[in-house]
């Protein structure tokens, strides 16, 4: 709607951008769980890990981002994990990166299936991260948060992306043998 309605916009520049819209192959499904992936581990910056534990005594919520512990009766921030904002921030990148590699499937397959790895061993990372703040509680259902089962979610997302990879990499094989 902006790019008809703005005169200043010019016909090029709306061509451009509808051929930038196809270069990037938006429309494949693969994408899109790429994409939902990324969204996905995005979402841990949102969502607790574990939430009412107790920490030195205090009911605590812990994050990819902190502790937060209850102060005065409002939630403040007691401890910073600045290498695993980092992490996150790195692991919900590359799902994004991986979109961008639609011209070499082979790769674009095999990087997820090395992605699914690096999103395991960050989820063993966080799990430490969790295990070292708790004192080694236990942790009964109830604790633990959304936080917990996004980057499992990611994993399947990752896995639905490689699979639609690989059957389009199985339909340009059939294509090439009928030319």
């Amino acid at each position: 709607m902006f790019l008809t309605l703005n005169p200043q916009f010019g016909l090029n520049n709306f061509i451009f951008v509808v051929y930038f819209i196809q270069i990037i192959m938006l429309q494949r499904i693969q994408s899109v769980y790429l994409l939902l992936a990324s969204l996905v581990i995005f979402a841990l910056f949102l969502f607790p890990l574990v939430h009412n534990v107790y920490v030195a005594g205090v009911p605590s919520t812990i994050k990819v981002t902190g502790v937060y512990q209850d102060v005065s009766g409002s939630q403040a921030s007691t401890q910073s994990f600045v290498l695993l904002i980092a992490a996150t921030a790195v692991v919900a990148i590359l799902p994004l990166i991986l979109v961008f590699l639609y011209k070499n499937r082979k790769q674009q397959m095999m990087l997820c299936y090395v992605y699914i790895l690096v999103v395991i061993g960050y989820s063993y990372w966080m799990a430490q991260t969790v295990k070292s703040f708790t004192g080694g509680a236990d942790l009964t259902t109830n604790n633990f948060g959304i936080g917990a089962l996004l980057s499992s979610v990611s994993i399947v997302l990752v896995l639905a992306a490689a699979k639609a990879i690989q059957r389009d990499e199985k339909l340009v094989k059939s294509a090439d043998r009928l030319r």
